[in-house]
C-alpha cells in the first residue's frame, strides 16, 4: 500500500506543477492585453495542453501509471493555429517501463470548413485500452492532472488501428464525428472467444462509428472566430452507434453497439449543485469481451480495508471489484449532490458531497468467453457513500457501502475507503 500510495503522490506532484506555475507578476499595472494572455495560457493548461510557438505539448502523455505497464511516460501534442489554420499534425509516443514497450500515434488533420471546424483526420496507432472500456467520439478533451481508475486497471488488450474520421458541428448545439477503422486486437491476459466451432485468441475488426453530442440548453458565442461555449445548460444528450462488420477487410466478427448517456444538473441560489448521471449500452451480434462493458470498477482486490486504500475515481464505482462484472448491456445511474464549500478560512474551504449509485446489465451467451470468470449484473447493483474533498492541499476523503442484489457475506469486504484530489485552477 506504501508502495501504491508513493507512485500516486510522485504522479501528483509531476502533473500538478504544471497547473500550479502562473506567469509571474508584472508591475502593478497591467494591460488588458496580458490579462487575456494570462486567461489564455491557464486555459489551455486546465484543457490539458502546454501552449509553445506552434505546437501544443499534451500533459496526458507525461506520466502515467497503471498495473499492466507501470510507469508510462513519454511525449505528444497537436500543431495549433500558429503553424496552420488548415493543417494539424497530432502525435504521441510512450513507453512502459513494466512492460517494456513504446506506443504511439502518428496521425494528423485537414479542415474542410472553418465555420462548421469541420475536420477530415487519419492515424496510425498503435497502443492499450482497457477491456470493457466504451469511449464517446464526440467527448470534449477530457483531461485531468490525476487519473484515479487508471493507477488500479490490470485488463488492457493491445490494439493497432488505422483509422480516417470525420469532425463535424452541425450546429452550436449539435456535435457529429464519424469513424471508419480497421483494427488488429490482441489481448494482455489469458481469453478466448468460442464462435461456431473456432477459437479466437487475436481479432481482426472493422467497424464504422458515428457519434452525436447534443447540449440544446447550452449558450455560445462567437469569440475570434471560434464559436466557446458561455453558459453549460442541462441536460446533455450524446448518442453513439458502431456497426462491426465481418469479412471486410478480413473481419472477423459481425456486430451492433448503441450507447448512450445523459447529463442533467441543478444549480441552487447557495451554491449547491445536483447531478444526475444516466450511461447505457447494449451491445447485439457476435462481440469480443474487449468490446463489451464493465461498469466503472474501482475497487481493488485485496483482503482488507486498509490492502484497498486507494484514490477514488470521478465516477466509478468505489466497492466494485475490477474485473467482477461484464456485460453485452447495462445501465448505469449515478447521483451527486455537492453542498456548499464549508468557508471556514481562505485555505481551508472542504466540500460534502453525497452520492448514490446503481448499476444493472446481463449478458448472452456467456460461454463464449472463455479462459476469465466473472459475473454479470442481472440484479441491482447499489452503493452509496460521501466524500469530504479539499481537506488539505486538494486531498480528501471518501467512503461507500456496497448493499443491495450484491452484498457481500463479509461485512467489510462492502466498504470502500479511499483518498480523493481535487486540483482547481
Amino acid at each position: 500500500m506504501l508502495k501504491r500510495l508513493f507512485v500516486v503522490f510522485i504522479l501528483i506532484y509531476a502533473t500538478s506543477s504544471f497547473a500550479q506555475s502562473t506567469p509571474t507578476q508584472k508591475d502593478s499595472i497591467k494591460t488588458v492585453q496580458d490579462s487575456i494572455k494570462k486567461s489564455e495560457y491557464l486555459k489551455n493548461i486546465g484543457n490539458g495542453f502546454l501552449p509553445f510557438k506552434y505546437f501544443d505539448l499534451d500533459l496526458r502523455y507525461l506520466v502515467k501509471f497503471n498495473q499492466y505497464e507501470g510507469l508510462r511516460t513519454g511525449l505528444g501534442g497537436v500543431t495549433n493555429d500558429r503553424f496552420s489554420e488548415w493543417f494539424r499534425i497530432n502525435s504521441y509516443v510512450v513507453y512502459g517501463f513494466k512492460d517494456h514497450r513504446f506506443k504511439y500515434k502518428i496521425g494528423g488533420g485537414f479542415r474542410l470548413n472553418k465555420s462548421t471546424n469541420t475536420w477530415l483526420n487519419f492515424a496510425y496507432t498503435d497502443d492499450l485500452s482497457e477491456t470493457g472500456s466504451s469511449k464517446f467520439l464526440t467527448d470534449k478533451r477530457f483531461f485531468t492532472f490525476f487519473e484515479p481508475r487508471l493507477l488500479n486497471i490490470d485488463l488492457f488488450h493491445k490494439y493497432i488501428s488505422k483509422s480516417i474520421s470525420l469532425e463535424h458541428r452541425v450546429s452550436n448545439h449539435l456535435l457529429s464525428e464519424t469513424e471508419l477503422s480497421l483494427n488488429k486486437i490482441d489481448p494482455t491476459y489469458e481469453y478466448t472467444y468460442v464462435l461456431d466451432g473456432e477459437n479466437y485468441k487475436t481479432f481482426d475488426l472493422s467497424t464504422a462509428k458515428m457519434s452525436l453530442q447534443w447540449s440544446p440548453f447550452s449558450t455560445f458565442d462567437v469569440v475570434e472566430d471560434r464559436v466557446v461555449t458561455v453558459v453549460n445548460g442541462y441536460p446533455k444528450f450524446t448518442l453513439q452507434f458502431t456497426q462491426g462488420f465481418k469479412s471486410v477487410l478480413g473481419s472477423d466478427f459481425n456486430f451492433s453497439k448503441l450507447d448512450f448517456r445523459t447529463v442533467q444538473q441543478f444549480n441552487y441560489k447557495n451554491e449547491a449543485i445536483s447531478n444526475i448521471t444516466l450511461v447505457a449500452g447494449v451491445v447485439g451480434g457476435d462481440a469480443p469481451l474487449t468490446h463489451l462493458y464493465h461498469a466503472y470498477p474501482n475497487n481493488i482486490n485485496k483482503e482488507t480495508i486498509l490492502q484497498r486504500f486507494s484514490v477514488a475515481g470521478l465516477n466509478s464505482f468505489e466497492t466494485m471489484y475490477f474485473n467482477e462484472f461484464f456485460s453485452d448491456k447495462f445501465t448505469t445511474l449515478q447521483l451527486k449532490h455537492y453542498f456548499p464549500i464549508f468557508k471556514i478560512s481562505d485555505r481551508f474551504r472542504p466540500q460534502l458531497v453525497l452520492i448514490s449509485r446503481y448499476a444493472v446489465g446481463d449478458m448472452n451467451s456467456i460461454d463464449r468467453h472463455q479462459d476469465i470468470s466473472f459475473g454479470t449484473l442481472n440484479h441491482v447493483y447499489s452503493e452509496s457513500g460521501f466524500e469530504i474533498n479539499k481537506l488539505l492541499f486538494g486531498f480528501g476523503l471518501s467512503f461507500a457501502y456496497r448493499y443491495g442484489g450484491y452484498h457481500l457475506p463479509n461485512f467489510e469486504d462492502n466498504i470502500a475507503f479511499k483518498f480523493t484530489f481535487n486540483l482547481s485552477l
